[in-house]
């Protein structure tokens, strides 16, 4: 089954569980079984040949999950050792039922004990589910760090144990996963923050539970394919540049040519018309000589910046602006030009020292550090949750918030957020910020929505890196980067 666009979080899963259970009167216990015979399925399918398993239980519905799939798993001819993290006794409900029934084949649960990990080629981790709250256990933590020092895959059940399902961070300790099924409805926490590292190859079922509509509204949605066509459609076979408008990049002060160059670079390849990059006058040799397709222009006093800003359609500050007075006073500039913006990097620096209005027709692309002094907090607090901050960016700035870093989140009022979980580490370099300020801003020329432009851009700006990072993470340039996006914009 293909992963849905929509995520919610933990309590909303648990409303649709009720749902389902209360008014579409579906027993807890089928629910149960429709997630085992999924589990079975998915294992399966990513472990063809492996023939023994080791499902570690917990004392919740996620332990009866790891019973009811221990059963069928039984039943399918797969050698099975289930090792009870906690009492089975204490199950109730569905969970009670699930380790009857496994019983009642004559089969038994083993105490736990690391060593028994090694019967396995692969460890099923149905320990602790989405219910989590608070730090793991000191058994349940014991556990966790025993399976992932088996050295053998594992396969987690609905969330890895230990992973908090709403943001992503782990809660002490918490289980690698080399693959997740999940069930119901997208978690959050899956794809947020550490998530995906926790996580690993992520699959889902329904178990035949669709939301309601208008009743359950996604926390997030993921950020597809399809939204680059809507931003860009194909053009007409008459058009010219002007039709894909003009765009101004403000930046690179004194010693600082490269970031803008990559601004507007992957400004051009993602198809706006004309791009102009105003600099301090001693960069503007080393931009023209190595992007001749690039206007450039020298800030030599606040009227050239003034023509230039009446000349663009779109704008975009920060990329090696710097902070000293000549930065500023551009900053203030642009933003007093009235007109769409792209603020990123030294940009954002500037604002997080100046009082400001929220306002609609900006957008703003912090990483996790810029974000943080931003609200004026530490950066352990913005990853530490990241929807959070996303929304307390939004109630103070206003307009499209962009916060970077694995799970790049999009943000604006009224919209849902969106959540990329395109990327790579090997993007973990100078300038690639630049390259994803460029691509908004030429985007948002072109379509004139900065929701569809901030999604679409980082979308692209993602798939690029990808591509580019095909032959290894490490070494990947922004330079790379830039060069890929022309690919990523015509799908």
């Amino acid at each position: 089954m293909p992963l849905p666009i929509a995520l919610y979080s933990s309590a909303q899963v648990r409303a649709l569980d009720a749902h389902a259970i209360e008014a579409l009167g579906v027993p807890a216990y089928t629910l149960m079984k429709r997630a085992g015979e999924a589990a079975l399925r998915h294992l399966r399918t990513r472990y063809p040949v492996a023939h023994r398993i080791v499902i570690v239980c917990g004392s919740g519905n996620n332990g009866g999950d790891g019973y009811v799939l221990a059963r069928f798993a039984q039943a399918a001819g797969l050698t099975v050792t289930v090792l009870a993290a906690s009492d089975p006794q204490q199950l109730r409900g569905a969970a009670q039922q699930a380790f009857a029934d496994f019983r009642g084949n004559g089969a038994r649960a083993h105490p736990f004990a690391p060593s028994q990990l090694a019967e396995g080629e692969i460890v099923v981790d149905a320990l602790l589910g989405t219910g989590l709250r608070g730090a793991v256990r000191a058994e349940c933590a014991a556990a966790i760090r025993a399976i992932n020092q088996s050295g053998r895959p594992v396969f987690a059940l609905d969330v890895p144990s230990g992973l908090d399902s709403d943001a992503g961070v782990p809660l002490g300790e918490a289980v690698r996963a080399d693959c997740t099924v999940t069930f119901v409805a997208l978690k959050t926490g899956l794809l947020i923050g550490e998530g995906p590292e926790y996580t690993g190859a992520l699959f889902f079922d329904d178990l035949e539970i669709t939301p309601p509509p208008g009743e359950f509204a996604p926390r997030l949605t993921r950020i597809v394919d399809g939204e680059i066509l809507a931003a860009l459609p194909r053009r007409h076979r008459t058009a010219h540049k002007g039709d894909f408008g003009r765009v101004l990049i403000v930046g690179s002060g004194s010693g600082m040519p490269g970031a803008t160059r990559l601004a507007g670079e992957a400004c051009l390849r993602v198809g706006a018309g004309l791009t102009t990059v105003a600099v301090a006058p001693e960069n503007v040799a080393a931009i023209a000589a190595g992007r001749p397709e690039l206007i450039c222009l020298a800030l030599t006093d606040s009227q050239v910046l003034g023509e230039a800003l009446a000349r663009a359609d779109v704008l975009a500050v920060g990329p090696g602006l710097g902070r000293s007075p000549w930065a500023r006073a551009a900053l203030e500039a642009v933003l007093a030009a009235g007109k769409p913006v792209v603020v990123d990097a030294d940009a954002l620096n500037l604002l997080a020292e100046t009082e400001v209005r929220p306002r609609d027709d900006w957008i703003l692309t912090p990483h996790p550090g810029e974000a943080a002094r931003l609200l004026a907090a530490t950066t352990q607090d913005v990853q530490n949750d990241r929807l959070a901050a996303l929304d307390r960016l939004l109630e103070r700035f206003g307009g499209t918030i962009v916060l970077k870093g694995a799970g790049t989140l999009v943000g604006a009022a009224a919209r849902t957020p969106g959540v990329c979980e395109r990327g790579n580490p090997g993007m973990a370099s100078a300038g690639t910020g630049d390259v994803l300020t460029g691509a908004i801003a030429g985007i948002l020329a072109q379509c004139r929505d900065p929701w569809a432009a901030a999604r679409v851009g980082v979308l692209v700006h993602a798939m690029a890196g990808d591509t580019a990072a095909r032959g290894g993470e490490r070494g990947v340039l922004a330079s790379d980067l830039a060069r890929e996006l022309h690919h990523a914009v015509n799908l």
